[in-house]
């Protein structure tokens, strides 16, 4: 009878040949790693049997020396036909072994019988494993060691073959220990844990299926099942009456898998002994014999499991190279579109231009659901952090802003208690400085709290070293020196209040430039064109300020408010409730009276002196509150929203279509010009892509 099997070898047809020659012609052999087919199962399982019919070769059975590591063989579509035979070292070997491993290998013309069972003779002593009568000298049973077999030649079809030691759990005495079960079952779930690896889960048809770990371990290595084929070996070793069961399984009806199960026989020992054709025998017995007669012809025999291990190595290839497609077209939509020419550098520019100014228009309006960005970095939510911000510089203006206490309850943070305490500071500043903006910002610093004590004693002593000859009155000036005096923390509340938010907007157009250029270069580039502008655009709102300080605190001080005067005569009309408060009494209904003749008495009999000094600290205290409001809404109103967010000259107004419309072809290539890494690796993505839609094109063909 003709020979087990014919003298070509592998999965290789003239139409997948076609095809290979096309991919690799192509260039995707370079950048796709294509698929590798790993044969597990339990010892005994069938695994070599299976493995030698799909690639057409017998391996070795004498001593189970194909079992002890794992074989991996390649083959290559090459012009030339060539065997060559080398051992991969285990990743954690001696150097000594390792090298020794290294320097053995040769090429050889035939992998006939004889000479593949000498290779694994010599694999098996080269790795140092255990023989007979090597008990004693305590030599290991399996190795980590790869023996790699690379087959090349025209009729060979690019593939990756792996055959692993079958996975046990019982030891054998003198010949396997526990850890010989742990190093094999490590060895397996490594190839299998592997996303290129196309499990072939291997179950004699003649054991419960159920009881098999290496199916729980390919689920918890596949949980979708899109590389994991289960294969039933021993069909005609079935007991009669278990046919059913083996057939639900091929059918789907009892523990599906996704590729769906496959059935073989495998060859008897005299079968092989006479060197019978598997492939007719195999079928003769899938035809004739009762219930497999009836199964799917595609689910039966080795030859129908090499197509369907075809369509799935077809299939994982086409999902390697659209993923890789699809990340060569993810990173090119980063790199943006080319910027050669100044029409492209400018294009390119008015689009990130444009794309920031709508960014500025969501983020003042707070509409942060518009765009995705403001989830990616709370500094681009700038809205919110100056509302913040401007609601903490008003209540420091209110609490802490005045020099001294006007009453005991505007010092409250002082404390009740009689026991002197150190002077307690509050921080002017709440961002970090930027080293860039460092020479405009207001210093951090700390300022102390109003002063305790009875205000009028401060106001007698200006009082009295500022009076000239006014008979029952004072000189306006002295209104002016009490309000600057009182006033004097203003300057740094109010620069550290502007400062930070200056702080918040450089920050944010620092982000929004970064989030939005896929060009770390370019955004670093425009920051840098920006700068000199944004700071003076910064110091204009600085310079506002300051304005705003010389007004207040400089000019003599005047209101139309009407808040001034009804303030002042709270304060007047409270003196004199205090002054009559002891001629108070109950008159039944009408609750608390006072005579006539004594509502008279709404003054009580002071100097000159502490009348003048009681009416300046009526009118410092009401002029004081309605200027500190006033001040507190201008510089929010002009130097923060004016200056810095909505005016046309505001910093987040300067990078616009506008401005990228004014800079010269030498500005252009200096922003926006294309360093060349950048050049070389779009050129290579390119490139890859073509390769990558060529190579899809070609797997799509029938």
């Amino acid at each position: 009878m003709a020979g087990q099997y014919p003298e070509q070898y592998g999965f290789a047809e003239p139409m997948m040949l076609e095809k290979i020659d096309k991919l690799f012609a192509c260039g995707v052999g370079d950048l796709v790693d294509l698929p590798q087919i790993v044969v597990v199962g339990d010892q005994s399982s069938g695994k070599s049997s299976v493995l030698e019919g799909l690639i057409k070769k017998p391996f070795p059975r004498d001593s189970g020396l194909c079992t002890r590591f794992a074989t991996h063989l390649v083959f290559r579509r090459a012009v030339q036909e060539q065997i060559l035979v080398s051992i991969i070292p285990d990743r954690y070997a001696s150097p000594d072994h390792s090298s020794r491993l290294k320097e053995w290998g040769r090429a050889v013309p035939d992998l006939d019988p004889n000479t593949f069972r000498q290779i694994m003779q010599e694999a098996h002593l080269e790795m140092g494993l255990s023989g007979d009568g090597d008990e004693a000298e305590r030599k290991p049973t399996f190795s980590n060691d790869v023996l790699r077999l690379e087959i090349s030649g025209p009729d060979q079809e690019h593939l990756s073959v792996i055959d692993v030691p079958g996975i046990f759990k019982s030891t054998t005495e003198g010949l396997t220990t526990k850890a010989d079960i742990g190093l094999v079952r490590n060895m397996v779930t490594g190839y299998m844990k592997n996303p290129r690896s196309i499990m072939l889960a291997v179950v004699p048809a003649n054991v419960d299926v159920a009881t098999q770990e290496i199916l729980e371990l390919a689920a918890e290595f596949d949980v979708h099942g899109d590389r994991t084929l289960g294969v039933l070996t021993k069909a005609d070793l079935v007991d009669t009456g278990a046919e059913s069961g083996v057939v639900a399984l091929l059918e789907g009806r009892a523990r599906r898998m996704k590729l769906g199960w496959h059935i073989t026989r495998n060859p008897g020992q005299k079968e092989l002994q006479d060197n019978m054709d598997r492939g007719v025998l195999e079928a003769d017995f899938f035809r004739s014999c009762v219930p497999w007669s009836s199964v799917d012809k595609d689910k039966v025999g080795v030859d129908s499991l090499r197509l369907r291990l075809k369509e799935v190595h077809s299939s994982l290839v086409k999902v390697e190279i659209k993923s890789r497609l699809n990340a060569c077209r993810e990173r090119l939509a980063e790199l943006g579109p080319e910027r050669n020419s100044p029409a492209e550098q400018m294009a390119y520019l008015t689009r990130i231009s444009t794309r920031f100014q709508r960014l500025v228009v969501l983020a003042l309006n707070a509409t942060h659901g518009a765009d995705d960005l403001f989830e990616t970095d709370h500094r681009l939510r700038i809205a919110p952090a100056i509302m913040s911000r401007m609601k903490t510089f008003s209540e420091e203006m209110a609490k802490y802003g005045h020099t001294y206490a006007f009453t005991a309850q505007d010092n409250d943070v002082a404390g009740d208690s009689d026991i002197e305490q150190p002077p307690k500071l509050f921080e002017v500043r709440k961002e970090d400085d930027l080293d860039e903006l460092v020479n405009i910002l207001h210093s951090q610093g700390s300022l102390q709290y109003p002063q305790c004590g009875d205000i009028r004693d401060w106001i007698l002593q200006i009082f009295q070293n500022n009076r000239g000859f006014e008979l029952g009155t004072f000189n306006a000036s002295l209104l002016a020196t009490c309000m600057k005096r009182q006033s004097a923390k203003w300057t740094d509340v109010g620069m550290g209040f502007v400062s930070d938010v200056i702080i918040i907007v450089h920050n944010y157009i620092d982000t929004a430039l970064a989030s939005i250029c896929n060009d770390p270069n370019v955004c670093n580039s425009l920051m840098d064109k920006l700068s000199d502008e944004l700071i003076k655009r910064y110091q204009r709102a600085i310079t506002n300020i300051q304005f705003l300080l010389d007004v207040e605190k400089s000019d003599t001080p005047l209101t139309l408010n009407h808040y001034f005067n009804e303030n002042l005569q709270k304060s007047r009309q409270g003196h004199a409730a205090i002054n009559i408060e002891k001629y108070a009494f109950h008159n039944g209904s009408h609750g608390r009276v006072v005579r006539l003749e004594h509502a008279t008495h709404t003054t009580r009999s002071m100097s000159n002196e502490d009348y003048v000094v009681q009416d300046i600290m009526d009118i410092l205290q009401s002029y004081y509150k309605v200027s500190r409001k006033t001040f507190v809404d201008s510089v929010c109103k002009q130097a923060v929203l004016h200056y810095l967010l909505h005016c046309e000259e505001s910093p987040l107004a300067l990078f616009s279509p506008i401005f990228v419309s004014q800079l010269s072809m030498t500005e252009l290539e200096e922003l926006a010009g294309e360093a060349p890494g950048l050049k070389r690796s779009r050129s290579q993505l390119t490139k890859e892509m073509t390769s990558l839609i060529a190579a899809m094109k070609i797997l799509a063909r029938a």
